[in-house]
């Protein structure tokens, strides 16, 4: 009887924080819509902003995908509709030619710039306790 309940409380916690990443995300969508953004969209700039430790100016997207949370289509896809809009470009990787490295664009950094504070905002009202 008392392991069953450990384990309800278990789910319930996972699906309180199902929930909670839920909200949340829908929170930062409307927010950035505005922006002609979604929440990953959002993402993949602002991994791009923060580079890798190295200092590395552009990221390979597998790199990028280790940290963005979706699937490979799912982020080649968000990949070509943002470098469509100019946000961001693709070239070959010089120390591996089958690999793809992606930069953001000047109009991108500088729309990340932009958006920080708001996808900032969300987070902290959304997560505060």
């Amino acid at each position: 009887m008392a392991a069953e309940k450990v384990e309800q409380a278990l789910v319930e916690q996972w699906r309180d924080i199902l929930a909670l990443h839920a909200r949340t995300q829908c929170e930062i969508d409307r927010e950035l819509h505005q922006h002609g953004l979604c929440a990953s969209d959002f993402e993949v700039l602002d991994v791009l902003v923060s580079g890798p430790a190295s200092g590395a100016c552009s990221l390979r997207v597998q790199e990028i995908s280790e940290r963005v949370h979706l699937s490979q289509s799912a982020l080649s896809r968000l990949i070509a509709r943002l470098e469509k809009g100019g946000l961001l470009e693709r070239a070959m990787c010089p120390e591996d030619r089958r690999g793809v490295r992606v930069a953001l664009t000047q109009k991108g950094r500088a729309l990340h710039g932009e958006v920080l504070p708001v996808q900032r905002a969300v987070l902290t009202r959304m997560l505060a306790d």
